[in-house]
């Protein structure tokens, strides 16, 4: 883990946390075309619905091992028994409705790939092909949805997947820079430099 470099502004949510810092760092708000990768985030935030999103993040490894590396081929073979083995994972959020939540989002995500789309593709047509960059101020307000993530939830729930709310879909947009909502004052924000 690398050591946090408290002399850069940054926004305030991961706090003082290594691991939380590194992700806001290093991943936050940084655009994703990667089918896999966008899967994998879609599940993550979804299994984030009622929880913390350091919760989820403390358990990632564990997720992806869980769940095959979030492969949807293998993952739309998971037998009962599976689930049942899943919901005794420790190293995850042993929520059932969640976890079938994944089977059902790589079902239709493989139901896309059939039609010829791309996830990335699809969902990122919805901000045009690049990142909308909102210029938010320490202490005002930060959505937790928008039309476009209550669009997106609806077509994304249209094509059969679970755990796809706007909010959810609204951090997932955050998480994988389809929508930068780095503070103005955070050296992460594309305009800091410019002031």
């Amino acid at each position: 883990m690398k050591k946090v470099a408290a002399d850069k502004p940054r926004c305030k949510w991961p706090g003082s946390d290594a691991l939380y810092v590194a992700y806001h760092d290093d991943e936050w708000g940084v655009p994703v075309r990667d089918d896999r990768k966008l899967f994998e985030m879609l599940q993550l935030e979804g299994a984030q619905a009622g929880l913390s999103w350091i919760t989820i993040l403390r358990k990632r490894e564990n997720y992806c091992r869980a769940f095959d590396g979030f492969d949807p081929e293998k993952i739309v073979r998971y037998t009962p028994a599976k689930i049942e083995k899943l919901m005794k994972d420790e190293g995850i959020v042993r929520n059932r409705l969640k976890i079938e939540g994944v089977v059902a989002s790589a079902k239709a995500y493989l139901a896309m790939r059939k039609e010829g789309l791309t996830l990335s593709k699809f969902l990122w047509d919805f901000v045009d092909g690049k990142p909308i960059v909102n210029r938010l101020k320490p202490g005002g307000p930060i959505p937790a949805e928008t039309e476009t993530s209550q669009a997106i939830s609806k077509a994304l729930k249209k094509k059969g997947f679970k755990f796809v709310g706007p909010t959810i879909v609204y951090a997932f947009m955050q998480a994988v820079g389809m929508v930068n909502d780095h503070l103005v004052t955070c050296y992460r924000h594309p305009d800091y430099k410019k002031r």
